[in-house]
């Protein structure tokens, strides 16, 4: 028996997003981000009630500003004391992990799905409907504990924030920054180490 479009979708193998499944899993998404986005914004227990129904995992002293968007919502793995800002966007076709005491500033877009770059590997020939439009994998991004993502920040598919790192307003991360370090541009490279012994 053949794999699932989920199990290829988290295998990063090309996979149908117009699969029932996945399809499901986006509208279960939008619904609750729809009633999370319009939630009165003092209302942080409904907020939270909301978010442990649309993530995979979520800790605690978890703040999730609006307007908050993604696709599946599951595979948003979030560890404890996070905050992630008004109007952040993330494409959790794969894994989005978040580490503990993270810190994501407003704007910042993480994704996970990608295409080839070549167009006879983009395309779909023939399309029909009930079928995906374009070839699409995902690969899983990872937070680590302490990393700072300044404001408009966008992380690209298969990426890894080491820990503590503190990655530049407006950056475009297009390879993995390692821990303890400082990274900023486009595309983002480390520009000095941090000593973070406590």
């Amino acid at each position: 028996m053949g794999k699932t479009e989920l199990e290829k979708c988290l295998a990063g193998e090309y996979f149908n997003g117009s699969d029932n499944v996945l399809s499901e899993m986006t509208l279960s998404a939008k619904r609750i981000l729809k009633e999370f986005n319009n939630v009165d914004y003092g209302n942080s227990a409904k907020q939270y009630k909301l978010l442990k129904q649309l993530f995979g995992r979520i800790g605690e002293n978890v703040c999730v500003d609006i307007d908050f968007h993604c696709e599946y919502g599951k595979h948003i793995l979030c560890g404890n004391r996070v905050i992630i800002n008004m109007n952040c966007t993330f494409v959790d076709n794969n894994i989005i992990e978040i580490g503990d005491d993270v810190l994501i500033a407003s704007n910042v877009q993480i994704y996970t799905a990608t295409h080839s770059t070549r167009l006879e590997e983009r395309i779909v020939r023939n399309w029909q409907p009930g079928k995906e439009i374009c070839h699409t994998y995902a690969k899983p991004v990872k937070i680590c504990n302490g990393a700072w993502i300044g404001g408009g920040v966008i992380i690209l598919p298969g990426i890894t924030i080491g820990e503590n790192s503190v990655i530049g307003a407006g950056s475009i991360v297009t390879h993995s920054i390692p821990s303890n370090c400082v990274a900023v541009g486009s595309p983002c490279r480390v520009i000095k180490t941090i000593d973070n012994q406590m």
